[in-house]
């Protein structure tokens, strides 16, 4: 089978090859997909940049790739709730990191049922940054009525997170670039925040949550504008403790200026690693059918352009989630 490989770190064109592999085996608990669509992510392109090899640490030439919907091909004797012919999506675990492939494996609880009323390539856009979000924000317990300020309302992450804090019933602020101001209104947005003309610090204050999905300076922005006792759920900036034990940083601290921010504040922070979670995909499942939530998807490319959905994606001007079909 054909699959798109990562061979060392740097520009994309030289380290991203397409190659023959062999099509998985899977084990007792696995299903076999036939991929349909994958959708980048700022991690899948990170890894071919060579950002996280400190942290992952790839055996190279390796697959590349994490979210996937597709159709299931082959299940595992333990496998029960998947057929052959299901239409399904979800985000795999690292250790099957791979999808940009013409057929991947993986553990089947952690995948879900594809929405009935979108096609593979929005379902696939949703994975990561749906459970990304609900984890996020479920950490600083969201809930209705609460005032929230979400970063880039216009990316992956951020166009999931306004669309999901509405249906919580959230009051919803959020920050985007001129271009993007109508469609991130249509998201439900009530304040939609021109970032390149208003400077959003004196358009959003004393918040009950800041979603930080920008890190740098923007994480420590945040305590400027939460209330007393507000909190700050954050996926760029600092692990905190316990995340980062979670991580295998047992010796981890926050940095001091987050944790002087913190208490002048009595504020609470938490920052999110994302884990695979087939309950939530469900619950986005849900939210797609009842169309609460609606995929944003920006470009298409089929699967012999990816390299190129990689250059587009790393520029940073995606409106919503860059995909690769099949």
């Amino acid at each position: 089978m054909k699959a798109l490989q990562i061979t060392g770190y740097g520009e994309f064109a030289k380290n991203l090859e397409f190659k023959e592999v062999d099509k998985p085996e899977i084990s007792d608990n696995e299903i076999l997909i036939k991929v349909k669509a994958v959708s980048l992510n700022p991690i899948d392109y990170k890894i071919v940049k060579g950002n996280l090899k400190e942290l992952l640490n790839l055996d190279l030439p390796t697959g590349i790739g994490y979210d996937v919907s597709g159709e299931v091909v082959e299940a595992g004797s333990d496998v029960k709730d998947f057929k052959q012919g299901d239409a399904i999506f979800g985000r795999v675990p690292q250790e099957y990191m791979g999808t940009l492939a013409e057929f991947v494996k993986v553990d089947h609880k952690v995948m879900a049922k594809k929405p009935d009323n979108v096609k593979f390539e929005k379902a696939a856009s949703l994975p990561l940054v749906g459970i990304t979000a609900i984890q996020a924000l479920s950490k600083v317990g969201l809930k209705e009525g609460d005032r929230i300020l979400i970063h880039a309302g216009s990316g992956g992450v951020g166009s999931f997170a306004v669309q999901y804090a509405k249906e919580k019933g959230a009051i919803v602020y959020t920050t985007t670039s001129s271009s993007n101001l109508d469609w991130v209104k249509a998201l439900g947005a009530d304040r939609v925040i021109d970032y390149k003309n208003e400077d959003y610090k004196n358009v959003a204050s004393d918040l009950d949550i800041v979603f930080d999905t920008l890190g740098e300076d923007y994480t420590f922005e945040a305590f400027q504008i939460i209330k007393d006792g507000g909190r700050v759920a954050s996926i760029a900036g600092p692990p905190d403790v316990e995340t980062a034990k979670q991580m295998g940083m047992d010796d981890y601290e926050l940095p001091e200026k987050l944790k002087e921010l913190i208490d002048k504040k009595s504020a609470a922070y938490k920052f999110t690693w994302m884990q695979p979670n087939a309950a939530q995909l469900n619950e986005i499942r849900k939210m797609v059918e009842d169309r609460s939530i609606r995929p944003v998807v920006d470009l298409i490319y089929p699967f012999e352009d990816a390299v190129k959905a990689f250059e587009y994606l790393a520029k940073g001007h995606a409106q919503g989630k860059v995909i690769v079909s099949l």
